[in-house]
């Protein structure tokens, strides 16, 4: 079937008595019968081996005229090439430079014949032979030959080149022959060169059987080319007969513009080559659109570059005209065909606008989707509402601002006043915008504009058209006017509630090039604004808790560090990410100068973690004015601890607390006057020690379970550190984290503090920048404190025998020493308190008594005894000889306590130096009965 003619167009039924008619008695629809199909077959066999003879003897009589041809071709292309090689011998030798000179020489012959002989080898040729201007021979390969005469040089004689095929004496042979001429021109002999005649056939009578085997193979191929196609021929055809393929044909033919498919078929070049009826009307195709290239048809730059391109495409809907057209492209050649290709076409127009609406409410549930995933990430009020303007812009609108109450802002409930908000997000598609920019104060004043209404109504407003509506206009006409010249054309007014109440107000503007908001629209902001109002609802008390959370830990923890001489330090607390933790630190001033540092970390995070820290902050300031040793003070925490955990756990909340058991906790005592340092843990993390030359330890200190676990001793370790030295105290925050383990944090924070010129300040700086992230997963409490002594001459010391005799001896002494350190102001005082405290240790205590005065900012009376008996105050009877010496002292003396030692106590006072204690009159006289 050719490709370059219209197939006609057949009847639907055949006429009656055609064979391969649909009658019944005539075989099965338009095939032939099995005895037709047979006769058929043998018709098409006998056509084929004619055809199949036809073409053998066609290409044995083209394959023996191109043997002769190329027999003759051969032939003359190597006498060619003969001529040429013997040209080029021949003037090589004769304008060799010697050549001339040689031949004017009596022995020219002598010394020419070796090098004619060389210049023979080397070209290939045949013979190169010398004569002389007469045409004598003066060299030859063959000797005989020598001095015999040329035949038909007689042009060379007369200064002419030329080749010539030589037939003569001594042999046929392709020569040139080329003059010599000397200086001035003349002749003064002759070079001739050629290859011999037979040598010439030699070689064209090897290539003929090369040739001919060339002819036979091509004859073979053809034959065997022909035999395929004659067989290739009977396989397509079926064994079917001229008249069975035309009716199959006519079949074909009539369904193909019968179907209600349009049909295009091009071929490899994009020409058409069949357009069915149904292609011609939803193509528009013009009349005669066979044989012309798709790009002629003006099918629309869409549908004719898909069809240019060749490529594959299922259902692809492409707009031609008014129609929308389902486009199915198949290449023909996969399927036995030349290259090109089967496009179908279906009319999809009425599918699709069928199928448009719920491809629209497809894509507006997959935009509300969309929103909320990515609306409420984080529960950050301010953030909730970028995240709705990022989300509508530009997919709804061109512009969206979020106006929020600034109470939710601030995290606390929504007020009633709504007719004032702070503007806090604002997203636009262009630059240049006339709306207000965040953090601005928005007020809804005006009652007519939408604004208003849609908080009165609490519902959604729409203002399809913003240049004929008037009533938005009312509260900013200046302000409105710059929006309408900017291009804001539309705009949908939404205000954002959660729980019934106002947070807020969302609006949506389009401008200029985008479609004006309908009402299907509003659903669909509602629905978006809805979701982002609960999101900003649960940031808003979020932020109401973490607030609550975050001050009640500020308050919690330490609010400034107390004053003290004993100890430079400073301190950090750094948050986990979640806020608030359980992480705590202390410095608490203790008699004598001591200061007590204090470290502990609480399980968990939140609220419950920092009160459950309160709690046991608490309980550590309380335990340290009894003034107990680390180990003790540990003890009755770890009781406590457990206590209050038993007692917890039958409560009915006792699932939202969270346990004290499992806190940990460093207590350290510092004494300034030795350097002393006495240390306890539960659980925690040794602290880091830096010696005034910069060297990093980590003391081997005793380690409890931590708190709560019960079962274990608390022991205490002890330090002597030197005046400048460096205690660093943590939580286990500082050093591990997911990335690195407590060994890798060790060594990190001993490189960070190894520096021997650091103060404490410093020091903390240079741990958070090289051991903390920006936002650390777990919270971090930090100390660093700075050794000081107190001087050696600050310091006065007396062991008192054990009799009442001394007292009168140790007070004048005591008293010398004030006048030494210039405090003759409260030598009074302090003689009376260390008289009565001396007195009471000999009469009620036991040995040894020791006496200590310390001076720093203020003056502190120590005397102890080796009696573990604690003296009380308390109000003498008339008839009571004593009892009144521990009044006289609480009178005269600032503060004082007792504190227990490993043997014995300390009954210590202190008396501040700016101004000399004075006691009531009165009450010394209630108190000595007077």
């Amino acid at each position: 079937m050719s490709g370059r003619t219209r197939w006609p167009r057949a009847s639907a039924a055949p006429p009656p008595g055609t064979r391969g008619s649909s009658d019944p008695s005539r075989g099965r629809g338009p095939w032939p019968s099995r005895g037709r199909r047979l006769s058929s077959s043998l018709s098409v066999r006998t056509l084929a081996a004619q055809v199949f003879l036809l073409q053998a003897l066609i290409m044995l009589v083209l394959v023996t005229v191109a043997a002769a041809a190329l027999v003759v071709q051969g032939r003359y292309d190597a006498q060619q090439n003969a001529e040429d090689r013997s040209l080029a011998a021949a003037e090589s030798f004769a304008h060799a430079p010697g050549t001339a000179l040689a031949l004017r020489t009596p022995d020219a012959a002598a010394r020419l014949q070796p090098a004619a002989e060389q210049a023979r080898k080397g070209s290939g040729v045949d013979f190169v032979t010398v004569l002389d201007r007469h045409g004598v021979r003066l060299t030859d390969p063959d000797p005989a030959l020598i001095g015999t005469k040329a035949q038909g040089v007689g042009r060379a004689i007369a200064g002419e080149t030329f080749t010539e095929t030589f037939h003569g004496r001594p042999a046929d042979a392709v020569r040139a022959v080329v003059p010599v001429t000397d200086a001035s021109r003349r002749v003064v002999g002759m070079v001739t060169a050629g290859i011999e005649y037979a040598n010439v056939s030699e070689v064209l009578n090897q290539q003929i059987p090369k040739l001919l085997g060339a002819a036979a193979g091509a004859l073979l191929l053809a034959t065997g080319g022909a035999a395929l196609v004659s067989r290739r021929l009977m396989r397509q055809t079926h064994g079917l007969g001229p008249a069975e393929m035309t009716r199959m044909y006519e079949h074909h033919d009539a369904v193909l513009h019968a179907v209600r498919e349009g049909v295009l078929i091009l071929d490899g070049d994009g020409r058409v080559l069949l357009a069915n009826d149904e292609a011609q009307r939803l193509l528009n195709l013009p009349g005669e659109a066979d044989q012309r290239q798709v790009r002629e048809l003006g099918l629309g730059p869409r549908l004719t570059r898909l069809l240019e391109s060749g490529e594959t495409a299922t259902d692809e809907v492409i707009p031609a005209g008014d129609r929308l057209l389902a486009v199915n492209i198949r290449p023909t050649a996969p399927y036995g065909g030349a290259q090109g290709l089967v496009a179908t076409f279906r009319d999809t127009t009425e599918l699709r606008a069928m199928s448009g609406q719920a491809e629209v409410a497809r894509g507006r549930l997959s935009f509300l989707y969309e929103a909320g995933v990515r609306i409420g990430t984080t529960l950050d009020v301010r953030r909730t509402a970028e995240e709705l303007a990022e989300v509508a812009v530009p997919r709804m609108a061109d512009f969206v601002t979020v106006e929020l109450l600034d109470s939710v802002l601030r995290g606390q409930e929504p007020t009633s006043a709504v007719h004032e908000m702070r503007r806090t997000a604002l997203r636009a598609s262009r630059k240049g915008h006339p709306l207000q920019p965040v953090g601005d104060v928005i007020r809804f004043v005006m009652a007519d504009t939408p604004m208003v209404s849609a908080l009165r109504q609490g519902k959604a407003v729409l203002v399809s058209d913003l240049r004929t509506a008037q009533d938005w206009r009312a509260q900013d006409p200046e302000g409105a006017q710059q929006a309408l010249d900017y291009g804001v054309s539309s705009l949908i007014t939404v205000p954002l509630r959660a729980r019934g109440v106002v947070l807020g107000m969302v609006n949506f503007w389009r401008g200029a090039g985008s479609a004006r908001f309908e009402e299907e629209d509003v659903a669909v902001a509602e629905e978006l604004v809805a979701r982002a109002a609960v999101a900003i609802d649960n940031a808003r008390r979020y932020s109401r808790e973490h607030e609550l959370a975050v001050t009640l830990q500020r308050n919690l923890l330490p609010v400034g560090l107390p004053e003290q001489d004993a100890l430079e330090i400073a301190s950090r607390y750094l948050p986990a990410r979640s806020g608030v933790g359980g992480d705590w630190f202390d410095v608490i001033p203790l008699p004598g100068f001591r200061v007590a540092l204090v470290v502990g970390d609480i399980v968990g995070h939140g609220l419950q973690a920092a009160v459950t820290m309160g709690r046991l902050r608490t309980a550590v300031l309380n335990f340290s004015s009894l003034d107990l040793a680390p180990d003790e003070l540990l003890g009755h925490l770890d009781e406590m601890v457990t206590r209050l955990d038993t007692q917890g756990d039958a409560t009915a909340a006792a699932a939202d607390r969270v346990p004290l058991t499992g806190a940990t906790c460093l207590y350290v005592i510092y004494d300034p006057v030795g350097g002393h340092c006495t240390l306890s843990r539960a659980g925690h993390l040794a602290p880091a020690v830096v010696d005034p030359q910069g060297r990093v330890t980590f003391p081997d200190l005793p380690l409890a379970p931590p708190l709560g676990v019960g079962g274990h001793p608390f022991e205490a370790g002890e330090l002597d550190l030197p005046e400048g030295s460096r205690l660093v105290l943590f939580t286990d925050g500082l050093i591990e984290n997911r990335g690195r383990d407590i060994d890798e944090g060790l060594e990190l924070l001993s490189s960070a503090i190894a520096r021997p010129d650091r103060t404490p300040e410093q020091t903390c700086h240079a741990l958070v920048e090289t051991m903390l992230p920006g936002h650390p997963s777990d919270d971090v409490a930090l100390l660093v404190a700075r050794t000081r002594r107190l001087a050696p001459s600050c310091v006065a010391t007396w062991d008192v025998p054990f009799d009442v005799e001394a007292v009168s001896r140790v007070r004048r002494e005591a008293s010398r020493r004030l006048a030494d350190w210039g405090l003759e102001g409260t030598a009074f005082a302090t003689e009376l308190i260390l008289s009565e405290l001396l007195t009471n240790a000999v009469r009620y205590g036991a040995p040894p008594v020791r006496v200590r005065l310390l001076l720093g900012r203020a003056l502190v009376c120590e005397v102890s005894d080796g009696s573990n008996t604690s003296p009380r105050l308390r109000r003498a009877a008339t008839t009571d000889e004593g009892g009144r010496g521990l009044f006289l002292v609480s009178q005269f003396a600032d503060i004082w306590g007792t504190r227990y030692a490993a043997r014995g106590k300390v009954i210590w006072t202190e008396q501040t130096l700016d101004s000399t204690a004075e006691p009531d009159p009165w009450a010394l006289l209630d108190a000595l009965d007077i």
